[in-house]
Parts: C-alpha cells; structure tokens; sequence
C-alpha cells in the first residue's frame, strides 16, 4: 500500500501509527506467510472496500481479498532477501544450491533469523514453505548430518536446544571434546563420546587426547552407579570403537561386552530392548558369540519377547544365517498354539510384503492370525488406561488390504466368527470398528444381518439384549453433561462470534478466516451431536441396585485360578468406567460380559495371548458397599 492509502487508515484510526512500518510494508509485488494459506504473493489493493488482494500458492487461491488491519497479526510480510522471495523469483538459481550447497544455503537461511540463531522446529516450518513438506523433509534430514561437521555451525545436544551461527568457526570435535572432558553425568559423557567417534573418522585430531578419553569413558562405566546395564554396554561399544585404533584387541578392555551380557542372562529381551536400533545386529552377534551352542533358541526367544523393531532385526539376522526354516517353524507353532504377542504380530504384517519375508510369511496370513491379532489387540486395551492408540488396531485399520488378504484365505464361517469378534472388541474407536466391518461385508456381504444384530448383550437382567440403553455411573454421566454444556455455553457462541467476524472481511468464497472459522463449526457440532447422543442412551445409577447373589453391574468379583492359584479381583461398572490400571472393568468389556450373571463357585474361561485361563469366582459383594 501507497503512503496515501497508510495515512487515511492511521487518520480513521490513530492507534494504528505504531503499526505504520508494517503497513507500509504491505506494497504490491511483496511475499508474506499466512498462517493457514502458506506463502501468498500482493497482487494489489482494492480501494473501495479497503482490502488487499493477495494471490496464496496452496489451492491456487487468486486475489484473496483481506482486511490490511486484520493481517497486522495475521500476516508476515517478507523482505526482499529473505530466502522464500530470492526462491520464488529466482527459483533456478536457490534450487542449484539446494541439490549442490546444502550446508552453504543452511547457513545463509540461519543467518536471516535474528542472532543467527533459530529452534529445530522453526527451520522446518520455513523449509516446508520453502521447498514443500516431503521434500522439505528430506533435504533437512541430509543436510542436519553435514552440519554437524561444520565449524560454522553449533549443532544441538538436544532437539530444545537451537542451531547457532558462530561468531568464530570451531571444529565439532574440538567443541565435543572440551564438552566431554567437562561432563560430571555418565550417561551424558557416552552420547558425547559416541558423537566424538561419529565425527572423527580419521583419529589423526584426537590422538593426543585419545587415552584420558578412553580412560574417563572406562571409569565412568566402572564406577557410575546411575547407569543401567544397557547404557554400560553401549558405552562399552562406544569405547571399543573409539579404542580400535590403539589396543590390539579391544574385546579384552574391561569391562567387557561378553560381561555385561552375563550378568542379565535371565533378562536378555528387556536389555535387548533397551539397545539404541543401531547396536541391534550388534547384539545379536554378541548373543553368537556368548552362547555358541544355544544361539539360535536364545535369538529366537527374542524374537518372540522384544518390542517390533528388535523383533524385525532378529528375523533378519536368521535369514541372514540361512536359518529360514528355523524362523517360518517358530512363527508357525505361535499361530497353532495363538501365543503371538503384540509386537511380533505389528512386524509380520508391517513387512508381510517385504521381498525378503513375502515367501516365508504368505502362509501365515491366514484367518487364524487374524484372531491373534484380535486377541493382542484385546489384552492391549485392558492395560491401557490411557486414550493412546493401539498400534496393532491402528495398523489394522490403515492397511486396505490385509483383511481381503486374509478373509480371502478362509470361509464365510470364518469371517462371521472374525466380524464378531471385531465388535465385541474394545481395543478399537468406533469408527474405526465400522470402517473394518464394512470391509467385511464388502468380502462376505451374507454377514450383514448377523453384524447389524451383533450388539454387545449384557447376561445381565439389569440391560435386556435389545436395549440400546447404557448403563453409567452418576460421576462419568456428569462429566459428559458438563462438557456438553461446556460446548453449548461457551465454545460454540464463541464460534459463531468468529464465523460473523469473518463474514465482514469479504468474499466468503475466498476468506481463509471464515473457512477455518466454519471447519471448526463441523467439528464442534458433530461433537455436540456425539454427546447429546449418548447423554441420551444413558440411564446413570449410583449401583445401589447391584444384585448380591450373582455378578452384575456394580459388583466386585474375586477370581482364583485352580491352575496355578492366581487370584485376580475385578470390579464391574458403568460403559464409561473402565480403569484397567485398577482392575475396574465397564460392563462391555468381553471379560465385563463373560463375569456378569455368574455365582459364587461358577467357572469362567479367559484368554489372553493365546493361554486360556479358567477361573473360579470364589467372592462376591457390591461395590457400593466396599465405599
């Protein structure tokens, strides 16, 4: 915008004077950042409504027209050499040192920010306007491992900390090295330690300092009593790296990997799973070398006990030893004796399709391993008292193919049985459950009348099979009646005073306010509806009316196992209850339903991770009267 046209605006309101700089920057031809729309280019200014026309690159949004007052803190308007603008108007020349200077175009976009310093997440927000979010992406994780091999730049210990322009270049290692002899923590000196190895490639820099690195690094793991067992075996690997090029044999140094190893023989998977992914192969190798003859069980019970990606590397590391049949034979006996745990189950079908493991894993995507996963997704949600997503659902719920993979391989009978199991499953967000029951029927379409007359029924004669009704407690009803009112009083007006307000910026076909304003409407009155929904289905009680011969809704439950003896003790609430830390279950759960109509000396079967159970329910007494 013209002087002229800042004048008049600062004449009608003087309050604007302090924001005259920035208005003036306003001008034609200018680039700017938008915080929903990206970057935009001023195409001009539209006198008779007062409003500049801006032309945004994300949906080709052409003379967009806003309010200059209400972009004061809605816009960032760029200067001529900030790197978005020497890129859009000189797009060869900033591409070429994007392919050919990284690290050189790192640091002039560095020092554009004031003090020639700025947070991780500022320069990739600046590079995915730049360059676009995947490309963006990749290019940042190239160039942050050039960086750190640079004098002119101080690259962070941690992802708080920012990246610094230095006022005089210093060699990394130099800097880690001052850094790790000054070090108190031992944990912190084994990461700087690893750094130090990663920078110097040729040792020729820290051959005067190489020995007092050595020896700190060996005390630290000798003496600090703070460290677990895996951060001392990865500094020892850390040492022993750093060490190769002045001990003739570094396996010798004490402490020794082999060491370490024996003295958590009874919990190999939970040190295994503590290992950064880069010593995982590493391990392995030294598991071979520990035990010679028993190798192969011990691998393969890794496998079966440690979390996916470990899980992953040992499979590798089998095939890797031509030891397919041994793997596919381990896998098999899980599916026949439905004993998979989570993480096992997560790698097969996350690398079914790998070439390396298509061959060997195909005849194990069957009907069966589906009811594993069902079963682990189960067990999963019971542990979890948390709104975190379950991985092995997630999964299951994302990848379009594997249930057609899998229910093609079996009966109608089968997928039945599967779809029932799917909806009495709590592991699952319902709309995730319907997403997946409609594959079902897309597969199976003769199904759909048993899906739609599968609701959850209750053995209880509190809740009849064709109630649609939820049974809830007082508390967890209260709670939902006051976020409803919550949205009701005060987050939707305020809405609505948002979407008006953006209705007085312009063309509503091209207002970014109003679009945002009107995309949080949809959210907020689906939410509204989901609430009014429920509140509606529930019939809150205060459980004085749990039976006291036989379990219902309100009763606490102790279970023995004539098995083994174990003794587990359950309480059974409202659908809105469930607190698996506390063993307080909701009525839905499969276990809530199994328990619900049993009697004293009744027997019930569970099963989790493939091992049935059969209890004895050997208590009973009403939760209202444990308060």
């Amino acid at each position: 915008m013209n002087v002229e046209i800042v004048d008049r605006l600062i004449e009608n309101d003087p309050s604007l004077e302090s924001s005259r700089s920035a208005l003036e920057a306003m001008k034609e031809g200018a680039f700017c950042i938008h915080r929903a729309w990206g970057v935009g280019r001023i195409s001009g200014y539209e006198s008779e409504r007062g409003m500049l026309l801006i032309d945004f690159e994300e949906g080709q949004r052409k003379s967009h027209a806003m309010d200059p007052v209400f972009c004061l803190d809605k816009l960032e308007i760029l200067g001529e050499d900030h790197i978005i603008c020497l890129h859009r108007t000189n797009t060869e020349e900033i591409d070429k040192k994007v392919k050919k200077e990284p690290v050189e175009l790192f640091v002039e976009i560095l020092s554009k920010f004031e003090d020639g310093c700025a947070t991780t997440r500022e320069i990739e927000r600046l590079l995915n306007l730049l360059l676009g979010s995947t490309k963006g992406k990749k290019w940042w994780t190239s160039t942050k491992k050039l960086l750190i091999k640079d004098p002119r730049v101080a690259v962070p210990n941690k992802k708080t900390e920012p990246y610094v322009l230095r006022d005089e270049p210093v060699k990394p290692e130099q800097e880690i090295l001052q850094d790790f002899f000054d070090e108190k923590r031992s944990k912190e000196k084994i990461i700087l330690a690893e750094r130090l190895f990663d920078l110097s490639s040729e040792k020729e820099d820290l051959q005067a300092d190489l020995p007092q690195v050595l020896h700190d690094l060996t005390v630290a793991l000798m003496e600090a009593r703070n460290l677990s067992q895996s951060d001392r075996l990865h500094g020892i690997w850390v040492r022993n790296n750093l060490a190769r090029d002045v001990e003739e044999d570094v396996e010798k140094l004490e402490p020794t990997s082999a060491s370490i190893l024996s003295e958590c023989e009874n919990d190999l998977p939970g040190l295994a799973d503590q290992m950064p992914a880069k010593f995982h192969a590493r391990f392995l190798d030294l598991v071979t070398r520990v035990y010679p003859d028993n190798w192969k069980d011990i691998v393969l019970s890794l496998l079966h006990k440690t979390a996916t990606k470990f899980s992953g590397e040992c499979a590798h590391f089998l095939i890797d030893r031509e030891e397919s049949k041994l793997l596919v034979k381990s896998l098999a006996s899980s599916l026949d004796e439905q004993n998979f745990r989570a993480p096992v189950l997560l790698w097969m079908i996350k690398f079914r399709s790998l070439s390396k493991f298509e061959s060997l894993l195909n005849n194990l995507m069957t009907p069966r391993l589906l009811t594993a996963v069902f079963s682990a997704i189960d067990y999963e949600s019971l542990q979890n008292a948390t709104s975190r997503r379950i991985p092995l659902a997630e999964i299951l719920s994302d990848d379009k193919d594997l249930l057609r993979d899998i229910l093609s391989k079996g009966t109608a009978e089968n997928a039945k049985d599967l779809a029932q199991a799917l909806i009495l499953n709590p592991g699952f967000e319902d709309l995730s459950k319907r997403s997946l029951l409609a594959r079902f029927i897309k597969l199976h379409p003769e199904i759909q009348d048993i899906i739609e007359g599968s609701e959850p029924a209750s053995s209880s004669s509190e809740v009849s099979s064709t109630d649609d009704s939820l049974i809830v407690s007082q508390a967890s009803y209260d709670k939902k009646a006051a976020d409803l009112d919550e949205l009701n009083k005060e987050k939707i007006p305020a809405n609505s005073q948002a979407i008006e307000a953006a209705r007085e910026l312009g063309d509503l076909r091209e207002n970014a306010e109003y679009q945002m304003a009107k995309d949080e409407q949809k959210i907020l009155l689906a939410r509204q509806s989901e609430l009014q929904t429920d509140l509606m289905r529930a019939k809150p009680t205060d459980f004085y009316d749990a039976p006291t011969d036989s379990v219902g809704i309100g009763s606490i439950v102790s279970l023995s196992s004539p098995n083994n003896g174990e003794k587990q003790r359950y309480t059974i609430l409202g659908a809105w209850d469930s607190d698996p830390d506390n063993n307080i279950l909701s009525y839905l759960t499969p276990l809530g339903q199994k328990l619900l109509g049993k009697k004293v000396d009744d027997l019930v079967e569970t099963e989790v991770e493939g091992t049935v159970t059969n209890w004895k329910i050997e208590g009973l007494v009403r939760w209202v009267d444990s308060q």
